[in-house]
């Protein structure tokens, strides 16, 4: 088994309170008691909440980011668009916690602005490569698509993390099921 830093563990406590609780929703020293540290240890690895949210939003980003770009290719769009919503049903964990980058948007007037760029830049990425799908999917008349391919993927992202959102408060990843069936045609 392998055994984690101190960093690593307080950077994995810190996404899994942003996705639970948000930005303002906790502190070095709830951080502290978590990882069994002084504050002041967590700021030898992070010297400002802004900078472990960051990095928090970086790590969460590439992981899922590449979660996504692996899914195959060679797929029809509507099973990648099913892969993707997996995707996002893995996020829910135990149904306690939603999207890192979807609870951060509804903090989005106090995030730093380099914090609050890279969240955009997740949204950005997911909603660029749901178009692509759709396109695709389009393209071959498995999936609906109404009005600009880029629109579509805007919705339809929209729809995935209020999708995560639902699903949190029913404690129902069916909620998720629901937004690629409504894209799918027959």
């Amino acid at each position: 088994m392998e055994t984690q830093t101190v960093r690593e563990q307080l950077l994995q406590h810190a996404q899994t309170l942003l996705m639970t609780r948000g930005y303002n929703g906790f502190s070095y020293r709830d951080l502290a008691g978590l990882v069994g540290v002084k504050t002041s240890s967590i700021h030898y690895y992070f010297p400002t909440k802004e900078d472990m949210a960051l990095e928090a939003v970086n790590a969460y980003s590439d992981t899922v980011l590449t979660a996504i770009r692996g899914i195959d290719p060679a797929l029809p769009a509507e099973k990648k668009l099913e892969r993707y919503a997996k995707q996002f049903g893995l996020v829910l964990g135990n149904g306690d916690q939603i999207c890192l980058c979807g609870m951060l948007a509804a903090d989005i007037e106090s995030l730093p602005d380099n914090v609050r760029q890279a969240v955009q830049s997740f949204f950005k990425a997911n909603e660029s490569w749901l178009a692509k799908v759709l396109a695709e999917g389009a393209a071959r008349g498995t999936l609906r698509v109404s009005g600009k391919v880029e629109s579509a993927a805007r919705a339809l992202y929209a729809s995935f993390q209020g999708g995560v959102l639902a699903s949190r408060l029913f404690h129902s990843k069916a909620r998720l099921e629901d937004v690629v069936n409504s894209v799918r045609v027959g």
